[in-house]
């Protein structure tokens, strides 16, 4: 009797029970084979957590997948999650599918390994609007799960219909894709295993757009978290323009952002065609999320699907977060590589609230939003420290050069001096040419750069700076000679050949190199500035890596230097010992400008950019080099002191017989003819 009773029970989960897991526990206890539920809570590893170790965790009950944690610095912490509750049986309104036979887990895991399978029954079901899955989508929890097999559901519509999407179909699908692009879900989007299902998202809408049909009406299918309008456009039009404004969260304000297509555009157009535009508040945050990319997206995405004759458009984003420390970026989405491109796009003008952009939509080029910068704008302080440094290092470099001029004879007789004062010149010379081309540079940074202009300005402001560096490095070279006394042994023409070569044969390889290769590609400048470009081509290694790796090679000789003038005190008296601490401070504070160890403390704003001191004394000591190189290198040096002296005495002696000569001319004048 028992066992009939048991198989009634069995028929009766079978075929009149969904696949809730009451009915699986009533079946669990009519066979009395009930398997072990372990007491340990969801999202919790056990074993021991030991570094860069991974662990997988069954999702709570209701739900199908698991939760990947990955083990740091003794704990664990979650990195990917596959939990779901949607799958081919209850995304359906309908009860039809609904119903499993026996062995229906299976079933239900082969249906989510082939997501299309959704797909098909969703074409048999509701082909004519798409709209027998929302209600079960709307409900279900955005959990990672959940939000791949969304997206995945969305591709293969993209990709099945292949044309005949008119505006039922797209306001269906706009639904499901507003579902997952709800501001609450951006967090969830981090732990989806595939990397790239955002990427798969925003290209599927997409694709979707581009083969709605709009009638002679146009089209306005507005969403929370998508925002979609199209239109018919001619050549006979003024003008078209796309206006949206939509929150980025349920606390947030509006942000606004407009598509225009301008008269002399249309111009371009055949005959009237289609134009499409799409804006997500919430996507470029995703973008970020799923990627984990390290760039700020601070406007909509706007996304157009236009006639191939259109070239140009101009975008304006207000922006979400309004800050003036941060400079913006243009950019549009590459839909091969995944990734926001600074090339696509050209910012026109920008204040505080908005940005207007100049872009070129093409296949390659379909949604375009505005970056923050993650670097802070420099503050007023480093601004006129800045400029100030640079005019009072301008003239105290004419002034080292004008004194070198001066007095090059008299200090210049051995070959050891000769070298030494040739280095000192050329260090301000290259400096001083390198400071009036920052400020050429500057003067043409900005939201509207000159570009040839501006490539001119960065290459010779490159230029510069490195011979600056490298005659550094040759000086420093110079010094170790002297010091492993092996200078002696060379010819002087050798010599100096050599060191020219280092000063400027260096610098000009490299920057003749570097803007070869990174300016076919665009990829020279910083969009914000005449600069080298770090974020696509990281071309700014041309100047830190030979830089830095000079103040190693200065700092390296400095020590030595020293090493030695300290070897020399050993042993001798009080007296001797503080007079050769004084000569190695004295040798500290000479050998530090002119070897540019200042440019060391440049590393420090590298390590934690955002500490404020760390930039104002890197902006004091370099920007104010000139002046140190005057008094450390020049007036200090007791040598052309004497020789300065020497001079104006010499100054002064001839005046004093010019002075002498005409006062005898005219006490005693020369006598005429009677």
């Amino acid at each position: 009797m028992w066992k009939m009773m048991t198989h009634m029970l069995w028929l009766y989960c079978f075929v009149f029970l969904l696949p809730t897991e009451s009915c699986r526990m009533l079946c669990q206890v009519a066979n009395k084979s009930k398997e072990k539920i372990s007491a340990r809570p969801h999202g919790v590893c056990d074993g021991v957590c030991v570094d860069n170790s991974h662990c997988s965790q069954p999702c709570p009950p209701d739900t199908q997948g698991n939760t990947g944690f990955l083990c740091r610095q003794k704990k664990w912490y979650k990195i990917t999650e596959t939990c779901r509750t949607l799958n081919a049986f209850n995304i359906f309104e309908t009860n039809s599918y609904l119903v499993q036979p026996f062995g229906g887990n299976t079933i239900e895991k082969e249906y989510a390994r082939k997501s299309e399978t959704i797909t098909d029954m969703l074409m048999q079901k509701c082909p004519e609007d798409l709209s027998c899955v929302l209600r079960n989508i709307r409900q279900s929890p955005r959990i990672p799960g959940n939000i791949a097999v969304i997206v995945q559901l969305l591709h293969n519509i993209s990709t099945v219909l292949l044309t005949g999407v008119d505006e039922a179909k797209m306001q269906s699908y706009s639904v499901m894709a507003n579902h997952i692009l709800n501001s609450k879900s951006i967090s969830n989007w981090t732990f989806i295993p595939e990397r790239n299902s955002s990427c798969v998202l925003l290209h599927s809408v997409n694709s979707f757009a581009r083969k709605l049909f709009i009638s002679k009406y146009p089209i306005d299918i507005s969403d929370v978290f998508i925002h979609t309008t199209g239109t018919t456009i001619s050549r006979d039009n003024a003008g078209k323009n796309f206006t949206f404004s939509m929150r980025i969260n349920d606390t947030g304000s509006e942000v606004t952002g407009q598509v225009l297509i301008g008269r002399d555009e249309l111009q371009n157009v055949p005959a009237p065609s289609q134009a499409v535009s799409i804006a997500f508040p919430t996507l470029g945050a995703i973008l970020e999320a799923s990627l984990l990319e390290n760039v700020t997206v601070n406007g909509l995405v706007l996304s157009v699907i236009l006639p191939k004759e259109l070239k140009r458009i101009s975008l304006i984003f207000e922006k979400i977060s309004k800050s003036e420390e941060r400079r913006t970026q243009c950019v549009g989405w590459h839909s091969l590589e995944s990734r926001w491109d600074q090339q696509a796009c050209q910012i026109i003008q920008e204040n505080s609230q908005q940005a207007v952009c100049k872009c070129r939509p093409s296949k390659l080029f379909t949604s375009f939003s505005i970056l923050m910068s993650p670097h802070i704008l420099e503050s007023p302080i480093l601004i006129h420290i800045t400029y100030i440094g640079l005019g009072i290092s301008i003239c105290s470099l004419i002034l080292c050069l004008i004194i070198e001029a001066l007095v090059w004879g008299q200090v210049t007789k051995t070959e050891i001096s000769y070298l030494r004062h040739m280095c000192i010149a050329n260090i301000a010379a290259t400096l001083l040419m390198a400071d009036v081309w920052f400020i050429v540079a500057s003067y043409l940074s900005g939201p509207v750069t000159h570009h040839n202009g501006c490539v001119a300005a960065t290459f010779f402001v490159h230029f510069f700076y490195l011979s600056v560096f490298f005659w550094m490095l040759a000086k420093a070279l110079l010094i170790l000679y002297g010091i492993l006394i092996v200078f002696h042994t060379l010819p002087k023409s050798v010599l100096v050949a050599a060191l020219f070569s280092v000063g400027y044969g260096c610098p000009l390889l490299i920057a003749a190199v570097t803007v070869a290769a990174t300016e076919p590609s665009k990829g020279y400048l910083r969009p914000e500035a005449c600069w080298l470009n770090w974020d696509m081509t990281k071309a700014l290694l041309a100047f830190v890596v030979p830089a830095l790796a000079i103040v190693v090679v200065n700092l390296i000789t400095v020590t030595l230097v020293i090493v030695k003038t300290q070897r020399a005190a050993i042993g001798s008296s009080m007296f001797q010992e503080v007079r050769a601490i004084v000569r190695i401070s004295k040798n500290i504070a000479i050998l530090t400008p002119l070897l540019g160890l200042t440019w060391g403390f440049g590393i420090a704003t590298v390590i934690d950019d955002s500490i404020l001191a760390f930039h104002i004394i890197f902006s004091l000591l370099n920007a104010f080099q000139g002046f140190f190189i005057l008094v450390f290198g020049t007036i200090l040096d007791p040598k052309i002191r004497e020789a300065l002296k020497s001079r104006v005495t010499s100054a002064k002696w001839v005046s004093r017989i010019s002075e002498n000569l005409s006062t005898d001319f005219s006490c005693h004048p020369t006598k005429g003819p009677s």
